[in-house]
């Protein structure tokens, strides 16, 4: 571990070695403090949904094309349960061949991984970072139990947020339910977004079935947890509609609590945060690892563009936030006033809405207004 480097990035998962990625040819002297001993074992089990234009960045970084398990969205299609009304999103429409993807973070952690190897980015690896923040000209890091000092012109927390400083704007009194489910009726490339007075569930595609994420409040997800297998099948299809004919196999049931939430101090001087360290969103819509890696990857190509002087400077900084303002600030809003909008189980507002998502069915330049947000965020990439 070198004690300064020009950039140090406090975290290793897909956010901050995007970052590295992109600053491998930067001419910059870039180090990654990761806490996991193993890069071979993932931070997380999960899947990942993924933009159109996070394709296009991972395209821009080369690891895109590594990727084996991969499940392309073309179409997406938005309901309301009890009520009329549906809109369905198509690729084509857009003159893009995919509007999203489904990954396996652990894939994708260890393919960015891969492509790092090589290059001239320090991993360390076993290094948690205790402590961070800024001193004249420098950000610093306190990296393990004996607390060893840590200093660059630039320190990025791509931590996920496990160092803490994150603050709380919503509670949504609501957990996730996450797991894999095969449908009857396997309609491929399809992601189905069906809002609930519970919350919404959504399916995506991934393999021969399909990724679930199922919002509710924590006792219900309590309950749905304690299920046997065919009792949580029948209650997903009850809850779900018919659209796939029901659910013949699920596994791998987890959950985790909802929150919209930020960091009080994203940027200080030469110590900036993103990723999930600077900002939590519900996961409707998908939006959040997609946001992160719009953070990495500003953030990159305004470090190799300044003058290493100016590098972690609050000028540098000031621009950065300026830059991703309006993305962020859009994309906590637009997640924010899907969950607030539909899960009111109030019967005129539900006409309302079912009304809304006819009229976006019939009006295809706001629809398509909708897809560009959803595909690249608040800015054109």
């Amino acid at each position: 571990m070198h004690g300064h480097s020009d950039v140090v990035i406090a975290g290793g998962g897909p956010v901050g070695a995007a970052l590295a990625l992109a600053l491998a040819d930067s001419g910059l002297s870039v180090q990654v403090l990761e806490a996991r001993t193993d890069l071979a074992r993932p931070a997380w089990t999960r899947t990942l949904a993924l933009s159109y234009g996070s394709r296009l960045i991972l395209d821009r970084l080369g690891v895109w094309q590594k990727l084996q398990d991969v499940s392309p969205i073309r179409h997406i299609h938005v309901s309301q349960r009890d009520s009329l009304g549906q809109t369905v999103l198509h690729a084509e429409e857009e003159q893009v061949p995919e509007l999203g993807y489904v990954v396996d973070y652990g894939e994708l952690d260890a393919v960015l991984h891969a492509a790092l190897q090589d290059g001239p980015v320090r991993v360390v690896t076993g290094a948690r970072v205790t402590g961070s923040g800024s001193m004249a000209g420098y950000g610093w890091a306190h990296v393990g139990d004996d607390q060893t000092l840590v200093t660059a012109r630039l320190l990025a927390i791509a931590d996920g947020g496990s160092g803490g400083g994150r603050r709380v704007l919503r509670d949504y009194g609501q957990h996730a339910l996450l797991a894999w489910v095969r449908p009857a009726e396997l309609r491929q490339d399809w992601a189905f977004e069906r809002f609930t007075g519970q919350g919404p569930v959504a399916l995506l595609p991934q393999g021969d079935g399909n990724a679930l994420v199922w919002t509710g409040t924590p006792e219900r997800v309590q309950e749905l947890l304690r299920l046997s297998d065919a009792e949580f099948l029948s209650a997903l299809h009850a809850h779900f509609g018919d659209r796939t004919g029901g659910f013949v196999q699920v596994r791998e049931r987890h959950h985790f609590p909802l929150q919209l939430s930020d960091s009080a101090e994203t940027v200080q001087p030469h110590r900036v945060m993103i990723g999930n360290a600077a900002h939590v969103l519900h996961p409707v819509a998908g939006q959040g690892f997609n946001l992160g890696l719009r953070d990495a990857w500003e953030l990159a190509q305004l470090a190799s563009e300044c003058a290493r002087d100016d590098l972690g400077s609050p000028a540098m900084l000031a621009r950065y936030a300026k830059r991703r303002a309006v993305d962020v600030r859009a994309s906590m809003w637009f997640t924010d006033g899907l969950v607030r909008l539909f899960s009111r189980d109030d019967p005129l507002l539900r006409h309302a809405r079912g009304a809304g998502l006819m009229a976006l069915q019939q009006l295809p330049a706001v629809r398509h207004f909708v897809a560009r947000r959803m595909m690249f965020g608040a800015r054109a990439w």
